[in-house]
C-alpha cells in the first residue's frame, strides 16, 4: 500500500511516517519500480505501535531504543519487554497523578457552583 493510505491506516501523519523513516524508526519500508514507497503488514503494524506509544507520551528517544533493539533480532526481545515495562509503569503513576488532579478540580468546581447566584 502506499503512504497516503499507511497514514489513514495507523493514525500518522504522512509527513510523520517519512520523518520516522528517515530516521530509522520504522523497519525498512520497500518501494516499487516507481520509487514510491510500498508499505507492508510489518510497517503498518510498526507505525500504529509509534502512534500508541507517543499517544502514551513515550519519548522519542525511547521509542529510538526500542526499534533499536528490534533491529538487533530477537535475543533483544527480553530488553524490548523491559522497555515496554517501564513504560507501562510510567502510564500507571501517570494515571494516578491525573485522577489526583481531576479530584482537585472536583471539589474547586464544588465551590464555584456554591457561588452560583
Amino acid at each position: 500500500m502506499r503512504i497516503a493510505e499507511a497514514a489513514l491506516r495507523c493514525g500518522l501523519s504522512v509527513d510523520t511516517i517519512r520523518y520516522y523513516e528517515k530516521s530509522g524508526i520504522v523497519p525498512e519500508i520497500r518501494r516499487g519500480p516507481d520509487r514510491q514507497r510500498r508499505f507492508s503488514a510489518e510497517n503498518i503494524e510498526w507505525l500504529t505501535l509509534l502512534f500508541w506509544l507517543r499517544g502514551t507520551g513515550m519519548p522519542m528517544k525511547t521509542m529510538y531504543r526500542f526499534a533499536s533493539l528490534y533491529r538487533a533480532g530477537d535475543h533483544t526481545i527480553p530488553d524490548r519487554k523491559q522497555v515496554l515495562l517501564a513504560h507501562a509503569e510510567h502510564l500507571k503513576k501517570r494515571r494516578s497523578d491525573l485522577d489526583r488532579c481531576e479530584e482537585v478540580l472536583a471539589r474547586k468546581l464544588a465551590i464555584y457552583k456554591d457561588h452560583e447566584g
